[in-house]
């Protein structure tokens, strides 16, 4: 199954041909004749989506030798990508019921052959329930707002890696310009009865952007999908007051856990003077508006991994066999990691956590083989480069040291799954290993617990520190990412452990992953939406508060590391690096 470049979760598009003229259960156990609610979840009011990947993409078909078609003649035929998984396959129907809208980078090759002329089109092609809103980003703009500040600077600071950030010239100005295209683009689309929900890190500083631009009445959301890092690390972020600032022109902010919630709190009232903070309440006031921070872990669609896994049949693994190196599982214990190819993943401790697990527990070579499926991520970002390779040569070394003639320690691949391989994967495995660094969320631990339909009881073994370990800690086995020692002990436990066990554990893991699914998800977000939405305090008639009348755009920057002068007009703590203020 295909991967976004945004998170490890599985999203598979489906291709359909349209010419270019027209736009065009039990507790714990079998779940896959549970019922759809009608349509899901969906909010009261016309719903505006910003995101920075689109739910429909137009592609040139391409011919026999692969090369795209780019004849001029209108019959030309066009690729259209439809999502079939994931959050952007969730929120489709849910935008379709409002006759909402979608705001997006148009990334592919043919999406401005197909929109009128303010860049828009009506989706899906066969049905046209609502308006797609396409943002044309030119080259310089992709690298600097996209692979610049966001992965540049946002990612690596998010997730705790401060000397990985790399604070380019102009980076941090096209982010700031991409987030007022996407606002103007909101404000042509909004009216007091609009929702605005602006998905991730790409728009930190869209959200008061909004605010301005917008009828008072409008609701501004937000969901931040990678963690919020603490005081101390988040005092390295380049203009990181005014990100603050343009977060707090939300209504509603939503992280996954609690943590996060906590964390970004303390960055408020440490770096933000002027803002007024209720922990208690999880609220901050500032410029007039009243914010509510909270914690809804994010699911996954259970009900169609549990139905695509309960599919597979003897050629899938097959298939996996075939193309892939993947031994069938009656022929070996196989345990599997399905990662992006990213630093904050954690697969060179994994590595080295299974070198030692070979080391200790001899008995268990040429009897266990590891599949890690890792997809590739932002290639064009040094750090990446050099991660790819240090994996590939870790997984060389420990197959050269410990593999023999009919039996490698690790099958690796970079290769592309279809859905139903990615399912027989999950299905074939008797473990699995979800060991980041630190993660938001991690949904592949969810997915994996989805598709683990099997009566024998799989085990699944999860890093402390990813998100999803609040969901599922508790009986899924808790590892340290970074204790080599002890991956190779616990992966040593979880295989030796009684079927009665394993399967207990799994049965209350599948419980709470179906309990706490993507579309539950969506109704918690809308729940808060509606009920910050219904709070006549959240905004002072459009005034602002008195002690929080700064400019937004204000330089965030001081030659001092100190705490801000007392006696300052500015409402920004000078607590970060020395940089230029964008113009």
């Amino acid at each position: 199954m295909r991967f976004t470049d945004e998170r490890s979760s599985s999203m598979h598009r489906k291709s359909t041909h349209r010419p270019a003229d027209r736009p065009g259960p039990p507790r714990g156990g079998d779940r896959s004749h549970a019922t759809e609610g009608a349509g899901g979840p969906a909010p009261t009011g016309s719903l505006i989506v910003v995101s920075n990947r689109q739910p429909y993409r137009h592609e040139y078909e391409t011919d026999q030798s692969g090369e795209s078609e780019k004849t001029a003649d209108s019959g030309r035929s066009i690729t259209v990508d439809e999502p079939t998984g994931g959050l952007t396959a969730g929120l489709d129907p849910v935008v379709q019921q409002t006759d909402g809208t979608w705001i997006a980078w148009g990334d592919g090759e043919a999406d401005f052959d197909v929109v009128d002329d303010n860049d828009c089109v009506a989706v899906p092609p066969d049905e046209e329930a609502y308006t797609l809103r396409r943002i044309d980003l030119c080259e310089e703009a992709v690298d600097s707002y996209y692979y610049g500040f966001s992965n540049r600077v946002l990612w690596p600071l998010c997730h705790g890696f401060p000397d990985l950030t790399e604070d380019r010239a102009n980076d941090f100005d096209w982010y700031r310009t991409v987030n007022e295209r996407f606002a103007d683009a909101v404000a042509d689309h909004a009216d007091a009865e609009s929702i605005v929900w602006l998905q991730d890190y790409h728009f930190a500083l869209a959200p008061r952007m909004i605010r301005e631009a917008v009828p008072q009445g409008t609701t501004i959301a937000q969901f931040w999908h990678v963690p919020w890092p603490g005081p101390s690390t988040f005092r390295y972020c380049p203009a990181g007051g005014n990100l603050l600032e343009g977060l707090l022109g939300n209504d509603l902010l939503g992280f996954h856990v609690d943590r996060y919630v906590d964390r970004f709190l303390e960055c408020v009232d440490r770096f933000l003077p002027a803002a007024t903070v209720d922990r208690n309440r999880g609220t901050v006031r500032y410029d007039g508006t009243t914010t509510q921070v909270v914690a809804t872990p994010m699911g996954v669609d259970a009900r169609s991994y549990d139905q695509t896994a309960r599919s597979i049949d003897e050629e899938a693994f097959a298939s996996l066999r075939s193309e892939h190196d993947v031994p069938h599982p009656d022929d070996a214990v196989i345990g599997i990691g399905v990662d992006r190819l990213d630093y904050t993943k954690g697969i060179p401790e994994r590595l080295a956590g299974l070198e030692r697990f070979f080391e200790r527990y001899p008995d268990w070579r040429g009897e266990f083989t590891f599949v890690q499926k890792a997809t590739l991520s932002r290639t064009d970002i040094p750090v990446y480069e050099r991660h790819g390779e240090l994996v590939r040569s870790e997984v060389e070394r420990i197959n050269s040291r410990f593999g023999t003639d009919d039996w490698q320690p690790i099958v690796y691949t970079e290769s592309y799954l279809e859905e139903e391989q990615l399912c027989a994967l999950y299905r074939a495995a008797d473990t699995m290993l979800v060991s980041p660094l630190v993660d938001g969320m991690n949904l592949v631990a969810q997915e994996y617990v989805a598709a683990s339909v099997e009566e024998t009881g799989d085990t699944l073994l999860l890093s402390d520190r990813a998100g999803a370990h609040e969901l599922l800690g508790t009986h899924a086995i808790t590892i340290d990412p970074t204790d080599i020692d002890g991956i190779a002990n616990r992966l040593a436990d979880a295989l030796a452990m009684p079927i009665g066990e394993r399967r207990n554990r799994m049965r209350t893991l599948r419980d709470r992953v179906f309990d706490a699914d993507l579309e539950r998800w969506m109704s918690v977000q809308f729940d808060w939406i509606a009920r910050v939405r219904n709070d006549p305090d959240r905004r002072l008639s459009g005034e602002r508060d008195s002690d929080s009348d700064s400019d937004s755009d204000s330089d965030s920057d001081s030659d001092s590391d100190s705490d801000s002068d007392p006696d300052s007009d500015s409402s920004l703590d000078s607590d970060f690096p020395e940089r230029t203020p964008p113009v």
